[in-house]
Protein backbone atom coordinates (compact mmCIF):
# COMPACT_ATOMS: atom_id res chain seq x y z
CA UNK A 1 0.00 0.00 0.00
CA UNK A 2 1.85 3.32 -0.87
CA UNK A 3 2.09 6.33 1.50
CA UNK A 4 -0.78 7.98 0.26
CA UNK A 5 -3.03 5.56 0.63
CA UNK A 6 -2.15 4.46 3.85
CA UNK A 7 -2.86 7.78 5.21
CA UNK A 8 -6.31 7.83 3.24
CA UNK A 9 -7.34 4.81 4.83
CA UNK A 10 -5.68 5.93 8.51
CA UNK A 11 -8.34 6.57 11.22
CA UNK A 12 -6.29 10.26 11.81
CA UNK A 13 -4.58 12.08 9.27
CA UNK A 14 -1.65 13.86 10.82
CA UNK A 15 0.53 17.03 9.84
CA UNK A 16 3.53 17.55 10.97
CA UNK A 17 4.71 21.10 10.89
CA UNK A 18 7.58 23.17 12.76
CA UNK A 19 5.75 24.50 15.56
CA UNK A 20 2.49 22.61 15.63
CA UNK A 21 0.60 19.38 14.53
CA UNK A 22 -2.34 19.23 12.62
CA UNK A 23 -4.33 16.09 13.58
CA UNK A 24 -7.56 15.35 11.26
CA UNK A 25 -10.02 12.75 11.97
CA UNK A 26 -10.82 10.82 9.18
CA UNK A 27 -13.62 8.19 9.67
CA UNK A 28 -15.83 10.50 7.20
CA UNK A 29 -17.73 7.63 5.86
CA UNK A 30 -19.20 7.08 9.87
CA UNK A 31 -19.25 10.93 10.28
CA UNK A 32 -15.70 10.46 12.27
CA UNK A 33 -17.31 8.20 15.05
CA UNK A 34 -15.07 7.28 17.62
CA UNK A 35 -13.92 4.03 17.51
CA UNK A 36 -11.00 1.57 18.58
CA UNK A 37 -8.81 2.25 16.01
CA UNK A 38 -8.87 5.91 16.51
CA UNK A 39 -8.52 5.49 20.06
CA UNK A 40 -5.37 4.11 19.20
CA UNK A 41 -4.40 6.27 16.55
CA UNK A 42 -4.78 9.51 19.52
CA UNK A 43 -2.69 7.74 21.93
CA UNK A 44 -0.22 7.58 19.31
CA UNK A 45 0.11 11.65 18.75
CA UNK A 46 -0.29 12.20 22.09
CA UNK A 47 2.97 10.19 22.66
CA UNK A 48 4.72 12.28 20.26
CA UNK A 49 3.13 15.58 21.69
CA UNK A 50 4.34 14.72 24.92
CA UNK A 51 7.67 13.98 23.61
CA UNK A 52 8.15 16.90 21.59
CA UNK A 53 5.85 19.51 23.19
CA UNK A 54 3.80 21.45 20.06
CA UNK A 55 0.56 23.11 19.76
CA UNK A 56 -1.71 20.71 18.32
CA UNK A 57 -5.11 21.71 15.86
CA UNK A 58 -7.99 18.86 15.88
CA UNK A 59 -10.37 18.65 13.17
CA UNK A 60 -12.58 16.90 11.31
CA UNK A 61 -13.40 16.47 7.96
CA UNK A 62 -16.24 16.19 5.56
CA UNK A 63 -18.02 18.85 7.44
CA UNK A 64 -18.37 16.69 11.05
CA UNK A 65 -16.12 17.16 13.77
CA UNK A 66 -17.38 13.46 15.23
CA UNK A 67 -20.73 12.57 15.62
CA UNK A 68 -19.55 10.26 18.62
CA UNK A 69 -18.18 7.06 19.43
CA UNK A 70 -18.81 4.18 17.37
CA UNK A 71 -22.52 2.66 18.37
CA UNK A 72 -21.40 -0.60 16.92
CA UNK A 73 -18.30 -0.93 19.74
CA UNK A 74 -20.10 0.63 22.54
CA UNK A 75 -23.44 -1.84 22.23
CA UNK A 76 -20.69 -5.28 22.49
CA UNK A 77 -18.91 -3.26 24.93
CA UNK A 78 -19.26 -4.65 29.06
CA UNK A 79 -18.42 -3.55 32.63
CA UNK A 80 -14.82 -4.74 32.01
CA UNK A 81 -14.55 -1.91 29.13
CA UNK A 82 -16.10 0.34 30.95
CA UNK A 83 -13.59 0.23 33.77
CA UNK A 84 -10.64 0.94 31.65
CA UNK A 85 -12.38 4.02 30.21
CA UNK A 86 -11.21 3.32 26.71
CA UNK A 87 -12.27 7.46 25.54
CA UNK A 88 -11.91 9.01 29.26
CA UNK A 89 -8.20 8.20 29.29
CA UNK A 90 -7.30 9.32 26.23
CA UNK A 91 -9.41 12.64 26.64
CA UNK A 92 -7.55 13.12 29.68
CA UNK A 93 -4.36 12.54 28.34
CA UNK A 94 -5.31 15.41 25.30
CA UNK A 95 -6.40 17.83 28.69
CA UNK A 96 -2.99 17.37 29.85
CA UNK A 97 -1.01 17.56 26.93
CA UNK A 98 2.21 20.05 27.62
CA UNK A 99 0.80 22.85 25.17
CA UNK A 100 -2.35 23.87 23.85
CA UNK A 101 -4.93 22.03 21.71
CA UNK A 102 -7.04 23.80 19.36
CA UNK A 103 -10.54 22.02 18.15
CA UNK A 104 -12.13 23.18 14.81
CA UNK A 105 -15.66 22.13 15.54
CA UNK A 106 -17.69 21.87 12.82
CA UNK A 107 -21.09 20.49 12.32
CA UNK A 108 -21.68 17.88 14.84
CA UNK A 109 -20.09 16.89 18.01
CA UNK A 110 -21.82 14.74 19.50
CA UNK A 111 -21.35 12.44 22.68
CA UNK A 112 -17.65 11.22 22.53
CA UNK A 113 -17.00 13.78 20.07
CA UNK A 114 -18.66 16.48 22.30
CA UNK A 115 -16.38 15.18 24.66
CA UNK A 116 -13.38 15.08 23.08
CA UNK A 117 -13.56 19.19 22.09
CA UNK A 118 -14.28 19.41 25.73
CA UNK A 119 -11.18 18.08 26.55
CA UNK A 120 -9.23 20.54 23.92
CA UNK A 121 -7.89 24.07 25.26
CA UNK A 122 -9.66 26.10 22.34
CA UNK A 123 -13.61 25.09 20.12
CA UNK A 124 -13.83 27.31 17.52
CA UNK A 125 -17.14 26.94 15.45
CA UNK A 126 -19.00 27.17 12.44
CA UNK A 127 -22.55 28.62 11.82
CA UNK A 128 -23.50 24.32 11.41
CA UNK A 129 -21.54 23.42 14.80
CA UNK A 130 -24.31 21.12 16.75
CA UNK A 131 -22.64 20.16 20.22
CA UNK A 132 -24.25 17.88 22.89
CA UNK A 133 -24.35 14.79 25.07
CA UNK A 134 -27.43 12.37 23.74
CA UNK A 135 -26.01 9.51 25.96
CA UNK A 136 -28.57 9.25 28.02
CA UNK A 137 -31.05 8.59 24.91
CA UNK A 138 -29.18 5.20 24.31
CA UNK A 139 -29.44 4.22 28.31
CA UNK A 140 -25.94 5.04 28.80
CA UNK A 141 -23.73 8.04 30.22
CA UNK A 142 -21.13 10.59 29.08
CA UNK A 143 -18.84 8.57 31.14
CA UNK A 144 -15.51 10.36 29.33
CA UNK A 145 -15.37 13.62 30.96
CA UNK A 146 -18.21 15.52 30.32
CA UNK A 147 -20.56 15.01 33.33
CA UNK A 148 -17.38 16.77 35.30
CA UNK A 149 -15.48 19.07 32.60
CA UNK A 150 -19.15 20.53 31.01
CA UNK A 151 -19.91 21.70 34.79
CA UNK A 152 -16.62 23.77 34.57
CA UNK A 153 -16.40 25.38 31.43
CA UNK A 154 -20.45 26.19 31.13
CA UNK A 155 -21.81 26.22 34.74
CA UNK A 156 -24.26 23.84 36.51
CA UNK A 157 -27.33 24.42 34.89
CA UNK A 158 -26.54 24.31 31.17
CA UNK A 159 -24.52 21.34 32.16
CA UNK A 160 -27.66 19.54 33.52
CA UNK A 161 -29.47 20.62 30.09
CA UNK A 162 -27.11 19.03 28.07
CA UNK A 163 -26.65 16.00 30.16
CA UNK A 164 -29.74 15.22 31.48
CA UNK A 165 -32.38 16.59 29.28
CA UNK A 166 -30.35 15.84 26.24
CA UNK A 167 -30.08 19.46 24.75
CA UNK A 168 -27.94 19.88 22.18
CA UNK A 169 -26.16 23.62 21.38
CA UNK A 170 -26.54 25.70 18.10
CA UNK A 171 -23.13 27.36 17.40
CA UNK A 172 -24.36 31.02 18.56
CA UNK A 173 -25.53 29.63 21.52
CA UNK A 174 -22.47 27.50 22.30
CA UNK A 175 -20.40 30.94 21.80
CA UNK A 176 -22.30 32.84 23.76
CA UNK A 177 -22.17 30.88 26.98
CA UNK A 178 -18.16 30.13 26.28
CA UNK A 179 -18.51 26.71 24.84
CA UNK A 180 -17.45 28.03 21.73
CA UNK A 181 -14.07 30.73 21.84
CA UNK A 182 -15.56 31.58 18.81
CA UNK A 183 -17.98 30.96 15.17
CA UNK A 184 -16.68 31.71 12.07
CA UNK A 185 -17.74 30.62 8.25
CA UNK A 186 -16.41 27.08 7.41
CA UNK A 187 -13.97 27.83 4.73
CA UNK A 188 -12.33 30.46 7.39
CA UNK A 189 -12.45 27.61 10.05
CA UNK A 190 -8.28 26.47 9.85
CA UNK A 191 -7.42 30.01 9.02
CA UNK A 192 -8.93 30.76 12.30
CA UNK A 193 -7.46 27.87 14.01
CA UNK A 194 -3.93 28.92 12.17
CA UNK A 195 -4.04 32.33 13.38
CA UNK A 196 -5.10 30.86 16.91
CA UNK A 197 -1.68 28.55 17.04
CA UNK A 198 0.30 31.74 15.73
CA UNK A 199 -0.27 33.84 18.74
CA UNK A 200 0.33 31.01 21.13
CA UNK A 201 3.68 30.02 18.97
CA UNK A 202 4.58 33.55 19.39
CA UNK A 203 4.70 33.52 23.32
CA UNK A 204 7.89 31.52 24.80
CA UNK A 205 7.17 27.92 24.81
CA UNK A 206 7.94 27.26 27.95
CA UNK A 207 6.16 30.29 29.91
CA UNK A 208 2.91 28.44 27.96
CA UNK A 209 3.79 24.88 28.97
CA UNK A 210 3.98 25.88 32.72
CA UNK A 211 1.15 28.60 32.41
CA UNK A 212 -1.47 25.54 31.15
CA UNK A 213 0.09 23.20 34.20
CA UNK A 214 -0.27 25.75 36.52
CA UNK A 215 -4.18 26.58 35.04
CA UNK A 216 -5.28 22.60 35.89
CA UNK A 217 -3.46 22.53 38.82
CA UNK A 218 -6.04 21.65 41.90
CA UNK A 219 -6.87 24.65 43.90
CA UNK A 220 -4.53 23.44 47.22
CA UNK A 221 -1.46 23.78 44.77
CA UNK A 222 -1.66 27.34 44.76
CA UNK A 223 0.09 29.88 45.09
CA UNK A 224 3.03 27.14 45.32
CA UNK A 225 2.55 25.81 41.87
CA UNK A 226 2.69 29.32 40.34
CA UNK A 227 5.62 30.69 42.36
CA UNK A 228 7.61 27.83 41.17
CA UNK A 229 6.59 27.98 37.99
CA UNK A 230 7.58 31.79 38.00
CA UNK A 231 11.16 30.82 39.89
CA UNK A 232 11.91 28.54 36.92
CA UNK A 233 10.77 31.16 33.73
CA UNK A 234 12.80 33.90 35.63
CA UNK A 235 16.19 32.34 35.37
CA UNK A 236 15.54 31.04 31.67
CA UNK A 237 17.35 32.87 29.00
CA UNK A 238 14.56 33.13 27.12
CA UNK A 239 12.94 35.54 29.93
CA UNK A 240 16.03 37.61 29.75
CA UNK A 241 16.10 38.25 25.91
CA UNK A 242 12.47 38.77 25.60
CA UNK A 243 12.32 41.50 28.23
CA UNK A 244 15.43 43.24 27.05
CA UNK A 245 13.98 43.35 23.87
CA UNK A 246 10.61 44.74 24.81
CA UNK A 247 12.62 47.38 26.71
CA UNK A 248 14.88 48.11 23.66
CA UNK A 249 12.00 48.62 21.44
CA UNK A 250 10.52 51.02 24.59
CA UNK A 251 13.66 53.09 24.43
CA UNK A 252 13.17 53.54 20.77
CA UNK A 253 9.50 54.86 20.98
CA UNK A 254 10.76 57.10 23.79
CA UNK A 255 13.30 58.57 21.82
CA UNK A 256 11.02 58.65 18.86
CA UNK A 257 8.93 60.49 20.69
CA UNK A 258 11.55 63.00 22.46
CA UNK A 259 12.71 63.69 18.68
CA UNK A 260 9.64 64.34 17.58
CA UNK A 261 8.68 67.09 20.03
CA UNK A 262 12.04 68.61 19.93
CA UNK A 263 11.44 69.24 16.42
CA UNK A 264 8.18 70.50 17.17
CA UNK A 265 9.37 72.65 19.37
CA UNK A 266 12.67 74.12 17.13
CA UNK A 267 9.73 74.94 14.69
CA UNK A 268 7.42 76.87 16.27
CA UNK A 269 10.43 78.70 17.26
CA UNK A 270 11.80 79.25 13.97
CA UNK A 271 8.11 80.32 13.02
CA UNK A 272 6.00 81.51 16.18
CA UNK A 273 2.62 81.11 13.65
CA UNK A 274 3.23 77.84 13.64
CA UNK A 275 2.43 77.80 16.94
CA UNK A 276 -0.18 75.11 17.71
CA UNK A 277 -4.20 75.98 17.54
CA UNK A 278 -4.45 74.69 21.05
CA UNK A 279 -2.39 76.99 22.67
CA UNK A 280 -4.10 80.04 24.30
CA UNK A 281 -2.18 82.90 22.52
CA UNK A 282 -3.09 81.71 18.88
CA UNK A 283 -6.43 81.32 19.55
CA UNK A 284 -5.99 85.33 20.79
CA UNK A 285 -4.60 86.66 17.42
CA UNK A 286 -7.14 84.89 15.80
CA UNK A 287 -9.52 86.12 17.76
CA UNK A 288 -7.79 90.07 16.97
CA UNK A 289 -7.39 89.42 13.39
Amino acid sequence: MSAGAAAASSPVVVERLADRVIIRLNRPEVRNAIDQSMVDALHAVCAELEADPKVAILTGSSGVFAAGADIEQLRNRGRDEALAGINSKLFTRIQELPMPVIALVDGFALGGGAELAFACDFRIGTPTTKIGNPEAGLGILAAAGAAWRLRELIGEPRAKEILLAGRTLQAEEAKAIGLLNDVVDPEDLELAGGALADRIASFAPLAVRLSKSAFHAPKDAHPLIDNLAQAVLFETEEKYARMDAFLAKREVKKRAKAHAAATEAMAQQADPRATSSTDPRADQEGRTE
